[in-house]
């Protein structure tokens, strides 16, 4: 017997009708002799709407109590989930994050997890109930509500997983599974049957949104098999785990597009030993991801320009730390550019094949695409560009390495 998280998100359990479909998906899981426990989103745009509710209040909602607010979107789906399974002869019973012993820091909206418990959960299976877990949810050392950030649930979903030593955790979304490309932009991409943890973490970071990046980083730690399957129709989807030598075999794995990218430029900093730490250090200390850094040493002045990249959506907060950090270390203007993208290569395979990042600047160049600024790892190119050329380089990337299908196979992230 196998123990099995399965967790649904917000458009598996948008309406009542599909709340009806996933009991009876449960209850076949259940037949087969297996232990489950369900982890549950909010309702498809529940929780942007509360979002919006609170700021139709106040521009600037207080981070605790937009966590009280945001948490009641998943209490409804686990509470109208218990009641349909057990009205199904099964006995199923709701729990929140602060029930099952999810504890977090105190960050409001976007809270790490310290720890988990899970002691109501294993005493509800020994009594042979079937837990229903609220995702996206815990609470902090004092109790007070948290959340996980966008995508938790799938963070809640591991997090259970890798405490209760499950055998697998099933992310059932409104996709089939992790594919080459978006099917939106790339008809022909097709789907991966398995990926290497670090394949799909970098997939998650740059743009691909099936599962969470803090959720693989967690199934990584504590080698936790994802699989990523559809609500909606049977089949095989992607299985998430350990490298293995068949996946070294392609050199690329898939391409990804990030529209959420803005472009940060410190123009005239001096070139001193520090400037950069004071800089980068005021902008992470407000918790905001930069990704990638380039800096232009003018040799005649001893000057620098710094440019970097960050989520679009930080832009305003990282602004208004640069600025005050530019004034103080005497930097002569800060520049913005918003309209910009990010097109990505992933694979393995990149660590044993020489020559990918040729193939991918020629490819761009050949479509008459300028590149503002290039960022590598062991597995990963990745190009900004201006936006308006995003779907363009991802169709050309795909079909350059080799990544097109004969048919469309389903839909992505």
């Amino acid at each position: 017997m196998a123990l099995l998280i399965q967790k649904f998100g917000g458009t598996s359990v948008g309406n009542i009708e599909r709340i009806h479909r996933i009991a009876e998906l449960i209850e076949r899981t259940c037949q087969t002799g297996n232990q489950v426990v369900v982890v549950l989103s909010a309702m498809s745009g529940e929780t942007d709407r509360l979002w919006r509710l609170a700021h139709d209040v106040t521009p600037h909602p207080d981070a605790r109590e937009l966590d009280v607010l945001l948490s009641s979107g998943e209490r409804v789906t686990i509470a109208l989930l218990a009641m349909k399974l057990r009205s199904r002869g099964i006995n199923a019973r709701s729990f929140t994050g602060r029930q099952v012993g999810i504890v977090t820091n105190s960050s409001h909206t976007r809270a790490r997890i310290a720890k988990v418990t899970a002691d109501p959960v294993r005493r509800a299976l020994a009594e042979g109930v079937l837990p229903i877990v609220a995702g996206f949810q815990g609470v902090n050392e004092r109790s007070e509500v948290t959340t996980l950030g966008r995508g938790g649930s799938d963070l809640t979903a591991v997090a259970l997983a890798a405490t209760l030593q499950a055998d697998r955790c099933v992310i059932f979304t409104d996709v089939d599974g992790v594919s080459t490309a978006d099917p939106n932009v790339v008809p022909t991409a097709r789907r991966i049957p398995k990926l290497s943890y670090e394949e799909m973490l970098e997939l998650s970071s740059l743009g691909a949104k099936v599962l969470q990046a803090r959720s693989v980083e967690f199934a990584a730690k504590y080698s936790v098999p994802v699989e990523v399957k559809s609500s909606f129709q049977e089949g095989e989807g992607t299985l998430v785990t350990h490298e293995d030598v068949d996946m070294e075999r392609a050199v690329v794995s898939g391409v990804t597009g990030d529209r959420n990218q803005a472009k940060i430029t410190v123009v005239g900093v001096p070139d001193q030993p520090g400037i950069a730490a004071n800089l980068f250090g005021a902008v992470a200390g407000a918790s905001v991801l930069v990704d990638m850094i380039i800096q232009n040493v003018s040799h005649q002045d001893s000057l620098t320009d710094i440019s970097f990249t960050v989520p679009r959506n930080d832009l305003a907060r990282a602004m208004a730390l640069v600025k005050r950090t530019a004034n103080e270390i005497g930097a002569r203007s800060v520049e913005v550019t918003e309209k910009i993208a990010k097109v990505s290569l992933v694979g393995v395979g990149m660590r044993s094949h020489s020559g990918v990042a040729s193939r991918m600047f020629q490819t761009l160049a050949r479509e008459k695409m300028n590149i503002m600024m290039i960022s590598t790892s062991e597995i990963k190119i990745s190009c900004v560009l201006d936006e308006e050329n995003l779907n363009k380089a991802v169709q050309a990337l795909h079909k350059e390495f080799g990544l097109e299908s004969p048919r469309e196979t389903g839909k992505i992230h």
